[in-house]
């Protein structure tokens, strides 16, 4: 992930001072990490552990949220009012603008929580077939609300998911148990593939996604959205393309 690697480039190894510009850092008591030294970051999906010793702060950027890195002294990119955390170090700092989650917990029961998730689409050792096995486990939803679901597999978010299920030419709105086995390696190799393309290049690639009434990019039939799942996440999808 390429908060990860900012994060540990900008402050890897250096004792940190910490600051809370905005309520919500306080509120969790990031403040707890003042002095101790930052040693790394561990990711699963969007969950990112950084570790200080025996205790971590536990980060989910989810839709809105980013971790940015800045050289010592380094001008910040957004108000500072609007920064959860900032980390400072010797040689830069790691600051995180919003997100979904973000706490401070013991580094233990951080690693227990990752554990409990699904394989994560971006692993370099992915197996796709326990990713398969793992989604198929979800039954009777639908392959939409599945993919979304971290417990099956870590990583795939909104955007991706109904990316992945148009690059594979699936109806979101399918059953899980309706859809055979390279059904799911498709839609599952299509999220990693676009996924890792967006993590080189800094932005998705988007065919569908918020693209409701605009023309299919492959057959020029008007795009649907609708809410999904029990969250009613919207799910983006062309009718023609993803039939059947």
């Amino acid at each position: 992930m390429r908060a990860a690697r900012r994060i540990e480039a900008a402050i890897a190894g250096d004792a940190v001072a910490v600051s809370t510009p905005n309520p919500r850092g306080r509120a969790v008591g990031v403040e707890r990490l003042d002095g101790l030294v930052f040693e790394g970051v561990e990711t699963k999906g969007k969950n990112l552990l950084l570790r200080f010793g025996e205790l971590s702060l536990h980060s989910h950027l989810g839709m809105n949220g980013s971790w940015h890195a800045y050289p010592a002294g380094g001008r910040w990119a957004k108000p500072r009012r609007s920064a959860w955390a900032a980390l400072r170090g010797e040689r830069g700092e790691a600051v995180q603008f919003g997100g979904s989650t973000l706490r401070v917990m013991p580094t233990a029961a951080g690693r227990r929580e990752l554990a409990r998730l699904g394989p994560d689409i971006l692993a370099p050792d992915l197996d796709l077939g326990d990713a398969v096995a793992s989604l198929r486990a979800a039954g009777d939803r639908t392959l939409g609300d599945a993919l979304l679901d971290q417990s099956r597999v870590a990583g795939i978010g909104n955007i991706f998911k109904s990316e992945a299920c148009f690059a594979a030419r699936l109806d979101p709105w399918r059953r899980v148990d309706e859809l055979g086995d390279e059904e799911l390696l498709a839609v599952l190799d299509a999220a990693r593939t676009l996924m890792q393309a967006s993590v080189a290049s800094g932005r998705p690639v988007r065919s569908v996604y918020k693209r409701a009434g605009r023309p299919c990019p492959v057959c020029r039939t008007a795009i649907r959205s609708r809410g999904q799942g029990d969250a009613n996440r919207t799910t983006y999808w062309c009718p023609s393309c993803q039939s059947g």
